[in-house]
């Protein structure tokens, strides 16, 4: 901001105007509420529809939030986090690293891969299957006659 370019071609600078209903999005993160693993960084988890973030466009769930107004993000709550946006003013900047186009379902590149969650169910189920398989097996060959 103050006329600064973004330090990389995945950060930059969006300014806002708070409408009727705020700025238009929520947040996730912080020193208390760690959205991605090992980093308390403040993530943008909604845009919410006709707000002034959907209607400049650029805001993307997932992005990670650098900055408001120029004060760093850094090593905050999210309730102190959630204080500085309600008190940011009428018009706001903001200093955004857009999250990474393969990670289309989380934040930035920080985030940790992991499967899905019904991947991991059917895992698990086709294990227990081929356990109770082999136990019927072996129950059945080594029962013993009275």
């Amino acid at each position: 901001m103050n006329g600064s370019l973004p330090s990389s071609p995945n950060v930059v600078d969006i300014k806002l105007k708070r409408g009727s209903a705020g700025l238009g999005f929520n947040i996730v993160g912080g020193v208390d509420q760690q959205y991605v693993v090992a980093d308390s960084g403040i993530y943008v988890s909604k845009i919410k529809e006709d707000g002034a973030a959907a209607l400049d466009g650029r805001l993307q769930e997932g992005d990670k939030i650098l900055t408001i107004n120029g004060l760093k993000l850094e090593n905050l709550t999210h309730k102190a986090t959630v204080d500085l946006f309600r008190t940011a003013g009428e018009d706001v900047e903001l200093r955004v690293l857009k999250k990474f186009p393969q990670h289309m379902n989380g934040p930035t590149g920080s985030q940790p891969e992991h499967k899905s969650p019904v991947s991991s169910l059917g895992m698990l189920a086709a294990l227990l299957g081929v356990a109770s398989i082999f136990a019927f097996i072996y129950i059945r060959n080594h029962r013993r006659h009275f």
